[in-house]
């Protein structure tokens, strides 16, 4: 499994055990996390700022002994890493250029000193007064250093570059990503260097940081990170001074981070008496796509940033640090009541801006008993009570076929009428049989036309019924049927608003679940959607078995929804190539599908969704919840023509690797 070629990046942050002012006893910790990180694969790896002497030093930093010693220790690092040319090593460290101080990391890997990044903004107030002892980045022109190895001697040679050092950012290109650095405040800073750095092309933002302990600081510092890798569509690898460091006044936790995007993927234990290593991989792919996609993401056209070309290997891991979730669409635990109500809020204002704007009170609504029909129906009656309308405005309309059964049926009629909207039952049967005889076919022949038949006379009903009351009709489809086809064109398809359309099905099951556990008071309207939950996915058009259920289920034909919400995320909210999310889908249900199960409804997904566009390109409006939307007027233009040969070959290509 090599990662990087899906588009990852393996990077860790590190906080490890010091001592204050001992830079051989630091050198070595740094050496033994360095090992332990590349026993875990990491390419690039990040320690504290000032790590080689320890941050809290004070004014032993205008000490010559210690200046030397830290620049000593730099050189028995890069030796180190010499023979272990597979990883880029941030250390931070004193280094004098002339007559000033200069807090700097250093970036290391087996090719030597790649580059030296000075510290920006540089603290004066509380217990920071770092301009006793340090100069501003700002105040270096670009320059280079030339460090002489065995007599670790520091000279500034303007001619003969050997490490640049620059005081306008550096950006440093791999072939799997690229990087930039800052130092502690300057993440602090209204506009931190890192914002440049994100808009000249780094891929990921490191910060050695000596962040000390105050309540409250840990969540503002978490926040900080989390909100600079979503500003910069940027990975952001924050190492800060352990406890081991705490001196005099000031103590510190060893807080480190890993973000992504505005997501924090991984943080470390703070306080630890041992040295902490975090580790995580970062999507560079989709990191690149988000930025891709907004059009205000362009670099400036002159800058003087300094581009620092460096080697780092491939990563074949037995596992990747990253969890893939499954389920995309549904929130966590943690964010579930807040953000399912959102999704509900904006489901029904929606209907009821466009119920005020026509000067409607009244809806028709099919109800099969079926999960899509429940919610759209629990949307209208709240949207009524909003509104203040009576919900006797709310036509209910139950339409049995071929295919319903007794527990549908029975949930259509009992959910109407606990929830008190007007209920109206309209067979279907003998009008659709009137149909078939009028176009001549014989209703044992139980094709598409036997079944779009009985979509479409539902649809009639439906339209022709808001018609006489004066009203509009709601639909009830949801975004991964759109995405797959999986409705009748002119049918199902079709309503005057559509209050579930970018809901995908996954979506649609937690969403009942959670109005009938938080806010359905009635226990018999619980107990009638818990069973709608229970009842399998299908649109009951054929008939009925001899024991009277289902004989039409939904996943059978098209495959496992849970699947499809995962593909339909991948690629339209990562513009993820078949390959990857085939890859993705292979983390994310491991142990569920075999990687041939998900191949098969992966190339099933590309067909259908190629396939049936021509339906997206028409469908009604109605309200965009989230970030994927297949809307032909908001998120997603495709041609209803185009051709599905490129998607489908990668996954063939696949097939005959593994043959």
């Amino acid at each position: 499994m090599n990662i990087n070629d899906y588009g990852f990046l393996r990077v860790a942050a590190a906080s490890p055990k010091l001592k204050v002012a001992d830079c051989d006893y630091n050198t070595e910790e740094i050496k033994r996390v360095i090992e332990q990180a590349l026993q875990n694969n990491v390419q690039i790896l990040c320690f504290p700022e000032l790590c080689l002497t320890a941050y809290s030093c004070g004014d032993l930093f205008f000490q010559k002994a210690l200046q030397q010693k830290a620049l000593e220790s730099l050189c028995k690092l890069v030796r180190f890493l010499e023979e272990r040319p597979s990883i880029i090593t941030i250390v931070g460290l004193p280094l004098r250029i002339k007559n000033s101080l200069y807090n700097v990391a250093a970036v290391l890997s087996g090719e030597g000193i790649l580059g030296l990044v000075p510290k920006i903004y540089i603290p004066n107030n509380n217990e920071y007064y770092e301009k006793r002892w340090f100069a501003s980045g700002d105040d270096l022109t670009d320059l280079t250093v030339n460090i002489e190895g065995d007599k670790f001697d520091l000279t500034v040679d303007i001619e003969s570059s050997k490490v640049p050092i620059s005081s306008k950012g550096m950006i440093f290109h791999t072939t799997f990503g690229c990087f930039g650095i800052e130092i502690c405040e300057d993440l602090w800073m209204p506009v931190p260097p890192s914002s440049e750095l994100a808009i000249q092309g780094a891929d990921l933002i490191f910060n050695l940081s000596a962040s000390n302990e105050l309540v409250g600081k840990n969540r503002y510092r978490r926040s900080l990170v989390q909100q600079q890798s979503g500003r910069c569509n940027a990975a952001y690898i924050y190492a800060s001074a352990g406890w081991n460091e705490s001196t005099t006044d000031m103590v510190f936790s060893g807080a480190c981070f890993i973000a992504e995007n505005g997501s924090i993927l991984v943080e470390s234990e703070r306080f630890s008496a041992e040295s902490e290593l975090i580790i995580a991989d970062i999507d560079i792919e989709a990191l690149r796509y988000d930025r891709l996609k907004n059009c205000n993401y362009l670099s400036a056209t002159s800058h003087n940033t300094m581009k620092i070309n460096c080697y780092i290997d491939f990563v074949t891991p037995d596992k990747m640090f990253r969890r893939f979730n499954p389920h995309p669409f549904i929130p966590t635990q943690e964010e579930k009541d807040e953000s399912l109500s959102e999704v509900f809020d904006i489901q029904t204002h929606g209907l009821a801006k466009r119920l005020l704007h026509t000067g409607t009170e009244k809806v028709t609504i099919g109800v099969s008993g079926g999960l899509d029909s429940t919610l759209a129906l629990l949307v209208t009656v709240k949207t009524f009570d909003l509104l203040g309308l009576p919900r006797q405005n709310i036509y209910g309309i139950t339409m049995p076929g071929f295919g319903t059964t007794g527990r549908t049926y029975d949930n259509a009629i009992a959910l109407m009428k606990s929830l008190g909207v007007t209920v109206k039952e309209i067979s279907i049967v003998n009008a659709v049989m009137q149909h078939f005889k009028d176009i001549e076919h014989d209703p044992d022949n139980r094709d598409v036309t036997y079944e779009n038949s009985q979509a479409r006379e539902r649809t009639q009903i439906l339209m022709d019924y808001a018609n006489k009351i004066g009203g509009l009709v709601v639909g009830t489809g949801n975004m991964s049927e759109l995405a797959l086809g999986w409705a009748t064109y002119n049918g199902d398809h079709m309503s005057m608003y559509g209050v579930n359309t970018s809901v995908p099905k996954t979506l649609v099951a937690t969403l009942v679940t959670w109005i009938a556990d938080t806010l359905t008071k009635e226990e018999a309207s619980r107990n009638i959607l818990h069973d709608i939950l229970d009842t399998p996915f299908s649109p009951e058009l054929l008939p009925a078995g001899e024991d009277g259920k289902i004989a039409q289920k939904t996943e059978q034909f098209v495959g496992p929804y849970e699947l499809h919400d995962f593909f339909l995320h991948r690629m339209l909210r990562y513009g993820d190539a078949p390959s990857r999310i085939r890859f993705l889908a292979e983390q994310a249900f491991a142990g569920e599908y075999s990687p041939e199960e998900l191949v098969k409804w992966l190339k099933l997904f590309y067909r259908r969704f190629f396939a049936q566009q021509f339906k997206r390109s028409c469908i009604p409006d109605g309200p965009k919840v989230g970030s994927v939307n297949l809307s032909p007027r908001s998120d997603w233009r495709m041609p209803s023509d185009a051709s599905v040969h490129i998607w489908l070959t990668e996954l063939e290509e696949w097939n005959e690797v593994k043959l």
